[in-house]
């Protein structure tokens, strides 16, 4: 009887496979865990590598590259278990590091999704900028993690151990009850890729599930490994999604206000990178607010609940917090909040 099922999508990945498949299935593999590797469409020798040294590795074959969330989607469709875990192929898992999150969502079933701490693969004293030790939002939908605010990153000593409710977790390490996945419908298709993850978390809590950083776990996780962080596409996913999941969740009292504010501060960010001559940047940013336009019928959930009422919020703006008060820490941030 399979319990877990851990889901790593591939795209071109094969070097990370070579690199971190075999700690993966050494550290994961047991009478109720099993290892999965739904494949994109890639067209490097990722299939014919797991199925030559990996036979114990469930494989998924897709006909073409469905994005980090139609990929997942589709994975999950052919997972039964009760948990899964969608796991990047550029994450390191040492030993023991999925039995703290399976514990953590046996002892409470509201547990909707959890995380480990993610720790950076080439500084492993330093949290990872995808996920820190779990993810947060404030009033106006600017993500920010436990161990790091915007590009300020922490170094780890044991500061966030301990297993706390969380507003999202990432999707490079994210275990979810798989029933409340399918139910809540997954991901969302339309995102492709970024911000799916806090999209589906926000869900999560509009109905009643908790979301969580289980601290007694960690994994590395290399990160950039499909876009790095400067590159024009990633920022144009980044600034379309995060538009589509404020305007999909925020209730409708405060949705425009909000999203009014945000689309005046995009445009600011599109003059400081024409200013700064990167065009392509520019350019990624009216294209994010085109697509936007054209993405967000339909869009809206039928449960909105105030994001102030959620956990994991930020009561104030984290920029302001950052660049007015240098205030550069989650402790400085959010636990003088609480």
């Amino acid at each position: 009887m399979i319990k877990t099922s851990v889901v790593i999508l591939n795209w071109n990945g094969l070097k990370f496979l070579q690199q971190f498949l075999s700690s993966v299935v050494a550290n994961a593999t047991d009478s109720e865990t099993e290892v999965v590797v739904a494949d994109n469409g890639s067209t490097d020798d990722s299939v014919n590598y797991i199925e030559q040294n990996f036979p114990q590795v469930r494989v998924i074959k897709f006909d073409q590259n469905y994005g980090f969330t139609g990929g997942y989607n589709r994975a999950l469709d052919q997972v039964s278990s009760t948990y899964t875990v969608l796991l990047n192929s550029d994450v390191d898992t040492p030993k023991g590091w999925l039995q703290p999150l399976v514990q953590q969502m046996d002892s409470n079933k509201k547990i909707g999704a959890c995380m480990p701490k993610i720790l950076a693969c080439n500084r492993p004293e330093y949290f990872e900028y995808a996920g820190g030790a779990g993810g947060f939002l404030d009033v106006l939908g600017y993500p920010f993690c436990r161990g790091r605010i915007l590009d300020a990153v922490e170094v780890d000593k044991g500061q966030y151990d301990n297993t706390r409710n969380i507003f999202w977790a990432t999707g490079a390490c994210m275990m979810v009850r798989t029933e409340a996945y399918k139910q809540l419908g997954g991901l969302d298709d339309d995102f492709f890729a970024h911000m799916e993850e806090i999209d589906l978390c926000w869900r999560m809590q509009n109905e009643g599930y908790l979301i969580q950083c289980v601290g007694q776990s960690k994994v590395y996780h290399v990160g950039g490994g499909t876009l790095p962080n400067n590159n024009p596409r990633k920022l144009f996913f980044n600034y379309r999604n995060n538009l589509l999941m404020l305007y999909k969740n925020l209730p409708q009292k405060s949705r425009y206000v909000v999203l009014a504010i945000r689309l005046l501060m995009d445009w600011a960010s599109a003059v400081v990178f024409l200013l700064q001559g990167k065009f392509s940047f520019t350019k990624s940013i009216f294209k994010a607010h085109w697509e936007f336009r054209k993405m967000r019928k339909g869009k809206r959930q039928p449960h909105n609940h105030p994001l102030k009422t959620l956990q994991g919020v930020y009561q104030w703006s984290i920029l302001i917090s950052y660049f007015l008060t240098g205030k550069r820490t989650f402790s400085r941030i959010m636990d003088k909040q609480n």
